[in-house]
């Protein structure tokens, strides 16, 4: 730990350096708690540089809370499409929910109201308060956990209970009464540019005078990995079911994967080996599972794509099919909304990433589906 004056030289050369090299952001043009609370959420596992365009658009769309609390889940997933980890979106929603109903639109400067808002935690808590409202509050998230470490050489498990204490308490000493937003905004700042997971740029850190691991030697081994997650890989399959100049959507079920947003029917199909082949006994097992999961009676008629994404832990092969609609097999409603739409309708509905990869193929195979070609 700082004592008192190293604490405040410490400030002092961080805070010169975050005046000379911060980035130009959008959200830190304002210390509004919706644009605060926003940037904050988007920035959860996702990079500055991708998160920029979605908070611009988001913002332009939904200028306030009070209309983000207006707005249908669909329109809050649509503008989230393609961020990933769409609890967040839906989290958000809740919230401005939240917000509407019990704070009259305004973002609460109670930290215990603020941390019973869906989706925000201690550190999202800290962040808001401290930046859109100057309270003094401490930060840990992952840049600064990694930051804080290197500072104090911490050797053990970062993400272990003692180690979570520790850091909590560093955090707590060394943010200042005044311009605490400010503070932390440069410590998230300097870990996300200066202090980055493999080779930080030492010769730059404004603060390197005070860095344990530094003069250690042990930047490049603080803080400690954690190991490496084991990838499972597993193949799916997905079908275009075309009726008409129409194609079926379906929307993903609350317990399923991408939640609340729109899809084309897709199946488990087992272990992935990478050496599948598209064979008539697939065909008839896909067929039989459009009929016993959406009372749909269709006919595969060709495979159309081979897709890979992943999802977590998972590398997902999917083998994308073109089918026929023939009839429906029961008058029995499916659990899940289904929509028949055309190719151009698809722009309007929120996909999940590899299913707007698909949205795309079929929208080169629009003339196939107006009948001009087989």
């Amino acid at each position: 730990m700082l004592d008192a004056r190293q604490n405040q030289r410490f400030r002092r050369a961080l805070l010169a350096w975050f005046g000379r090299d911060a980035r130009d952001l959008p959200w830190r043009k304002t210390r509004d708690p919706y644009h605060v609370w926003l940037s904050e959420i988007m920035l959860q596992q996702t990079q500055v540089a991708t998160v920029v365009p979605y908070f611009t658009r988001f913002v332009a769309a939904l200028p306030t809370i009070a209309d983000l609390a207006a707005a249908s889940e669909q329109t809050v997933l649509k503008l989230w499409e393609g961020l990933g980890y769409y609890r967040r979106a839906r989290n958000l929603h809740r919230a401005a929910r939240v917000i509407a109903s019990e704070h009259e639109d305004r973002f609460p400067d109670d930290p215990e109201a603020v941390e019973k808002l869906p989706g925000i935690g201690r550190y999202t808590a800290g962040a808001i308060l401290s930046i859109a409202f100057d309270q003094r509050r401490p930060i840990l998230e992952a840049n600064t956990r990694r930051l804080y470490a290197r500072l104090l050489g911490y050797r053990g498990d970062v993400r272990s209970a003692r180690a979570e204490k520790t850091l909590w308490q560093f955090a707590e000493q060394l943010v200042p009464r005044i311009s605490p937003g400010r503070f932390n905004q440069a410590l998230m700042e300097l870990g996300a540019t200066i202090c980055r997971p493999r080779n930080p740029d030492c010769e730059a850190c404004p603060v390197a005078a005070f860095c344990q691991a530094k003069s250690q030697g042990l930047q490049n081994r603080i803080p400690r990995r954690a190991a490496a997650k084991k990838i499972v890989r597993v193949r799916e399959a997905a079908i275009v079911v075309v009726r008409g100049r129409r194609v079926l959507l379906q929307q993903r079920l609350p317990d399923e994967r991408w939640a609340g947003l729109w899809d084309f029917p897709r199946f488990a199909a087992g272990a992935s080996n990478g050496a599948e082949t598209h064979g008539a006994a697939d065909h008839r097992k896909l067929e039989w599972l459009l009929a016993e999961s959406l009372g749909i009676k269709a006919a595969i008629v060709r495979p159309l794509a081979r897709l890979r994404h992943g999802v977590t832990r998972f590398d997902i092969t999917l083998d994308c099919y073109l089918a026929r609609f023939h009839s429906r097999r029961s008058r029995r409603r499916p659990r899940r909304p289904l929509r028949w739409l055309r190719p151009a309708e698809l722009d309007e509905y929120p996909l999940s990433s590899p299913a707007r990869k698909l949205a795309g193929i079929v929208a080169r195979l629009r003339r196939s589906l107006d009948g001009r070609a087989s």
